[in-house]
């Protein structure tokens, strides 16, 4: 039986991270957890009891380091900390990041460094555990002293003050409590700063792009096969031989999948000597471009779960003898790979207009616009239009956040990683790739059914089945908004992507055996 995930103590992956999100790994502080977390709040109270000036425990934050804070004031500052740093602005984020933040900030403060107390972290477990969620606005953090304004509206219900959702119900977090028969929690020195100062905002927006990155990469193959199979396209530019003189772990991640997806193909089959040299960049360079894309993603998810294993506060409360103020908090590391990952994901999206644009030209033996009688009818050529919109749009989100910074605290933070927009970025990014392959998935099941009676690989035949199942072959204009839309919910929940990894499994063709770096685990 699995034993469960110990905070502070286990090693968290974005796989393990998202179970305990969703329900399915239950996370707890164990016997070893609560021994560091006792040790490391028994060490601030002697540096508070021992009267040394320590940042954050009885001085001022950020440029107000220098000023001393007495002893009977150092609970207060802690409140107080919370109370003005909660200048967040914008709509709530979605409660699953609202939960991975909670989850990450209570595993970076069980390891020990923070000064915590047992009970402001068993208040927390607890908002985890019974879905009672913080509301956190959006915007306002700048990636760096940690996502101050994120984190404070996070902890905010600890001392009864903000609001939490609950049941999807938002209400003020005092009277929450109130009806939950709790009182608010009693900070003690340091803890509003260790509270507030981390990464947690930039590193949740991180563990999702990872998640839902993967699976638009995932999709991305199995749609550009079905449009290479529709317009008759060749594998050979696929062939392990080739990649192994360019082994690039992505590129030949990806030319492994293409392999198989196309394995016994009777389209493949009915064109091997038709004459046709090369096929397009965007089919044929497949493993290159989306291949670039998956080693950008695996950039990522590495320094996603080293982050997810750091503790990011400030200062670091090593012993009582022992305290370090560095610079932990700063969002750099992240921000860069969240930067350029939306040119990963920008790109595939860019590939994929390519290949609809191809699928609507009339070539290689399909009608013009995926349909028969057009004139009176426009076809396909409308929701092209709509990836077009959208790949431009993903263009302009591409400027990188983490290349700018604006000094804070009257210049003491002089310099900032802005990797709270870098985050987000990349999930609007990712929210656009979505539809955009929606969209080819769309019109790629609607041109292979021109390639009748042939059929396509085994695998690529269940994923046109499995998308039929939801919309029908288009003999004439209709609302193609909804279908769009019916897709799209198909690689938003991750649905199709499971599903046709799962048959081609059954199948004894598995489309990532060998790879293990490229796929999550808990």
């Amino acid at each position: 039986m699995n034993p469960g995930f110990q905070y502070g103590i286990d090693h968290l992956t974005v796989a393990a991270c998202l179970g305990i999100a969703k329900g399915t790994i239950r996370a707890y502080l164990g016997p070893a957890s609560i021994q560091k977390i006792t040790a490391s709040a028994a060490a601030v109270a002697k540096i508070v009891e021992e009267g040394r000036t320590v940042y954050g425990v009885n001085t001022g934050f950020g440029i107000l380091a220098n000023s001393s804070i007495s002893e009977e004031d150092t609970r207060t500052l802690q409140y107080k900390i919370l109370q003005s740093h909660s200048v967040g602005v914008g709509n709530p984020i979605s409660p699953e990041l609202t939960k991975i933040m909670l989850i990450t900030k209570v595993h970076a403060l069980a390891k020990g460094y923070s000064g915590i107390q047992l009970a402001t972290l068993e208040r927390l477990c607890w908002m985890i555990d019974q879905d009672i969620l913080p509301v956190v606005p959006e915007k306002g953090s700048v990636g760096a002293s940690g996502d101050l304004a994120p984190l404070s509206h996070l902890c905010l219900p600890l001392i009864g003050l903000g609001e939490l959702t609950e049941k999807g119900n938002r209400k003020p977090a005092s009277d929450v409590l109130k009806a939950h028969q709790l009182e608010p929690v009693t900070l003690g020195p340091k803890e509003g700063l260790a509270l507030i100062n981390g990464t947690q905002f930039i590193l949740a927006h991180a563990v999702k792009a990872v998640q839902r990155l993967q699976n638009s990469l995932d999709a991305a193959d199995i749609i550009g096969a079905m449009s290479l199979e529709s317009l008759t396209g060749t594998k050979a530019p696929f062939e392990e031989a080739l990649h192994a003189l360019r082994p690039f772990a992505g590129n030949q991640y990806v030319a492994h999948r293409l392999r198989h997806l196309l394995n016994e193909s009777a389209i493949m089959d009915s064109h091997l000597d038709c004459g046709r040299v090369q096929d397009p960049y965007s089919l044929r360079c497949m493993p290159q471009v989306h291949g670039a894309s998956r080693n950008a993603w695996l950039h990522l998810k590495e320094l996603t779960e080293i982050e997810l294993n750091s503790v990011t506060d400030n200062p670091i409360v090593l012993d009582a003898q022992h305290t370090i103020s560095g610079g932990n908090f700063h969002g750099q590391p992240l921000a860069l790979p969240l930067d350029y990952n939306c040119f990963a994901a920008a790109e595939i999206g860019n590939m994929s207009d390519r290949r609809c644009y191809l699928l609507l030209e009339g070539k290689w033996g399909l009608p013009m616009l995926l349909m028969n009688k057009v004139g009176l009818n426009s076809g396909f050529m409308i929701p092209q239009y709509t990836t077009a919109a959208l790949v431009t749009e993903n263009k302009t989100l591409c400027f990188p956040a983490s290349a700018d910074s604006i000094p804070t605290s009257l210049g003491q933070e002089d310099h900032v990683s802005m990797g709270s927009i870098s985050g987000r970025k990349l999930n609007q990014v990712i929210d656009n790739l979505e539809y955009i392959l929606a969209i080819e998935l769309m019109s790629a099941c609607q041109a292979i059914e021109f390639r009748r009676p042939l059929k396509s690989s085994p695998v690529l035949e269940f994923a046109h089945d499995y998308v039929r199942r939801y919309v029908g072959f288009a003999s004439e204009d209709r609302i193609f908004a909804r279908d769009i839309e019916q897709i799209a919910a198909l690689l938003k929940d991750f649905s199709f992507v499971e599903q046709v990894h799962q048959f081609a499994t059954q199948e004894g063709n598995p489309l990532n055996t060998g790879f293990p770096s490229f796929t999550l685990h808990p």
